[in-house]
């Protein structure tokens, strides 16, 4: 049975010019979840304190709609008995994933750069020849992510994640530098990444580098998972 970890931030503090809290982006986590357990996957949640808040924004009926909103409000679904035994990442270290993927929300931004047992889960899932992953926000878990070797896991890869384009849609810039956080595409520049920009910040968007599978949004989160199968795969035969 294929192993995934889905890692989340644990970032939940107000964060928004209405107050509202920034943390895990339901729809990235919720709908790979989905996409998993229709394989059959064995799915863990992990944060790198084991605690986790969901965006408020993206609890928004724009945002989550239909079956993933069924899920979400029924407190009985599998998904949400699942997130409600996440692990701390410590506890993880020394299991063996075969997929290793970072769900974003602007959370992620602020706790992925410094995650560092969550980090050495990555390294070793991508050095044990599996695959890693990442939507929106999630591609700040590559800030300050060496391999054994020292060397950054994206560097000389191609890598997307969410648009500067799309944090200025959302008047956001200002609250990200004042924090001196890194945007998605700074990370690429500074671990020596080619970051590929959409032709649109909210188009559905993924960029695949062999077992390196990265997506640029909400709207990316279900192609990104699928393409993740395909690595697997590839990674199988």
């Amino acid at each position: 049975m294929v192993k995934a970890l889905i890692a989340i931030t644990s970032y939940n503090e107000p964060f928004y010019d209405d107050g509202a809290k920034t943390g895990l982006f339901v729809s990235e986590a919720l709908e790979p979840f989905l996409e998993f357990a229709q394989k059959g996957y064995d799915i863990t949640f992990a944060s790198e304190t084991g605690t986790f808040g969901y965006d408020e924004h993206s609890l928004s009926k724009d945002f989550l709609q239909g079956k993933a909103r069924e899920v979400y409000e029924d407190k009985d679904s599998a998904y949400n008995k699942t997130i409600a035994q996440i692990k701390k990442a410590s506890d993880l270290v020394d299991t063996k994933f075969d997929v290793f993927f970072a769900a974003g929300g602007h959370g992620a931004i602020f706790d992925f750069p410094k995650a560092t047992d969550l980090h050495k889960i990555a390294a070793k899932t991508w050095e044990n020849g599996n695959v890693v992953s990442a939507v929106c926000h999630g591609p700040a878990i590559f800030e300050n992510l060496n391999l054994s070797n020292g060397e950054p896991l994206i560097k000389g890869r191609k890598i997307t994640g969410f648009t500067d384009i799309g944090e200025e849609q959302l008047g956001v810039q200002d609250i990200i530098k004042k924090d001196n956080l890194l945007t998605v595409p700074q990370v690429a520049k500074k671990e020596g990444a080619e970051y590929v920009e959409p032709k649109g910040p909210w188009d559905n968007f993924t960029v695949s580098d062999g077992k390196l599978i990265t997506g640029v949004n909400p709207q990316s989160a279900v192609e990104t998972a699928r393409k993740i199968f395909v690595a697997v795969e590839s990674v199988n035969n």
